[in-house]
Parts: C-alpha cells; sequence; structure tokens
C-alpha cells in the first residue's frame, strides 16, 4: 500500500477532533527494549510520535485486518495489535494503568471498517425488523400527572382511563314564587328564601367583636323576619 507522506503527516497533526491519544510504551521490533511513544487514533490509523509536540509522527499502524488482545509480557498492561498473515508484524504496546489499557482496547477494536460494517448490517437489520412489525413496541412514557395514594405518586404504564361524560344538567323551571325546580318534578309549596348575602364588612353588618350569644341573637333577627315574611305569602296563597 502506497501512503502520501505529507497527506498523512498534515493529516496526523490536523485540528480535527482525535478518537483517542495517549502514552503508550511500544515495544521495537528487533529489540525487547519498550520505548514511551505518544499515540493518537483517527479513524482506522493508529499514529505515534515522540513527543505531543512533534511536527510528524514516526510512525503509523493501519488497523485493517488486525486483532486486538491481551498479552502476557514483561511490562504490565501490555496488549497487542496481530495482523493475519505468516509475515505480518504484531505490534505489542503497554499502557500506564487498567483503565488506560481498557480504553485502548476498546478504540483500536473499533477502528476498522470491518468492524463498521458489522454496525450497519446490525441497523438494517434492527430497521427491517422494525418495519416488519417483528420488533416489540418501545415502553409506554409515564403520565406527565401521576395519581397519588397516601400522599405519594404512583407511576403505571397503563393509560389513564377514559373520563366518563358529564351526565346534563336536569332543566330548571320557575315556580310561580320565582324559585327554580327540576324539570319533571310536581310543583309544591316554595321554599324559604335564602337570606342575602352579604360582604365581609358593610356598615349594617354584623357586630365584628363581642360573644357567641350578641351574633346568634343578630343573625337570629334576620332569620325570623324572613321566616315571618315566607308564612305570611304561603297563608295569602292558599284558598
Amino acid at each position: 500500500m502506497k501512503l502520501n507522506e505529507r497527506s498523512l503527516a498534515f493529516y496526523a497533526t490536523c485540528d480535527a477532533p482525535v478518537d483517542n491519544a495517549g502514552f503508550l510504551y511500544k515495544k521495537g521490533g528487533r529489540h525487547a527494549a519498550y520505548h514511551r511513544r505518544w499515540f493518537v487514533l483517527r479513524g482506522n490509523m493508529l499514529f505515534y510520535f515522540e513527543e505531543p509536540a512533534s511536527r510528524e509522527p514516526v510512525g503509523v499502524i493501519i488497523l485493517e485486518g488486525c486483532t486486538v488482545e491481551l498479552v502476557e509480557a514483561a511490562e504490565e498492561f501490555a496488549f497487542a495489535v496481530r495482523f493475519a498473515g505468516a509475515r505480518a508484524r504484531t505490534y505489542v504496546l503497554a499502557a500506564e494503568s487498567q483503565a488506560a489499557m481498557e480504553g485502548w482496547v476498546k478504540a483500536l477494536s473499533r477502528a476498522s471498517f470491518d468492524y463498521l460494517r458489522l454496525v450497519v448490517r446490525e441497523l438494517e437489520q434492527q430497521l427491517a425488523a422494525m418495519r416488519a412489525g417483528d420488533c416489540p413496541p418501545p415502553p409506554r412514557r409515564p403520565r406527565a400527572l401521576p395519581p397519588k395514594e397516601n400522599g405519594c405518586a404512583v407511576w403505571s404504564a397503563e393509560p389513564p382511563p377514559a373520563a366518563a361524560a358529564p351526565a346534563p344538567a336536569p332543566a330548571l323551571i320557575l315556580s310561580p314564587a320565582g324559585a327554580a325546580a327540576p324539570a319533571g318534578s310536581r310543583p309544591g309549596p316554595a321554599p324559604p328564601p335564602l337570606p342575602p348575602r352579604r360582604r365581609a364588612w358593610a356598615p349594617n353588618g354584623p357586630p365584628h367583636a363581642g360573644s357567641f350569644a350578641r351574633l346568634h341573637e343578630w343573625y337570629g333577627q334576620e332569620v325570623r323576619a324572613l321566616r315571618s315574611q315566607w308564612l305570611g305569602s304561603r297563608s295569602r296563597a292558599q284558598p
């Protein structure tokens, strides 16, 4: 595979976001010594530099047709990028911590186009299943205002029961005395008139201070006057 060195150097050091970056220990091809290098993962290309501020990479590993696996080595937290083939090279790398090693292994395993093809194929199968109706529907969201029992909200995925239509109010007719009565009811004596509503404060209102007896006497006068008026109108209405 022929690669343009200038294009690779520009791609390795451009300002585009990287998939992963950090220090790793890289084992030499001919020697057993490990060298600390700055690695940058962009797409399916793993660049390594001598320092983070280096202007050009020392090398690049194309992550196609390879597997990433853990290995036993002199360095702790070691893993290998292994390519298939008799003369293929194996790159042995080591991280500085367990978390860094797991992050690099996961990122390198997902960097190849083969992995992307598998993801796309799986998504296409899920989409086809959803269109065919084989995929179960997503769970229903709970109601915005759940009911409460004993002061505790109770969430339920079931839809709320349909509210019953309110019963129509009975028609009202006016009796000769002016009182409203439901339609269909038998005419009878008019009920006593209701006392008029009073505001919270009026010049002729109840006393603001005093005992319960005074308040009872004040309201009793108005009730007795209204009752006498009602009895008088009832006696005049009777033949």
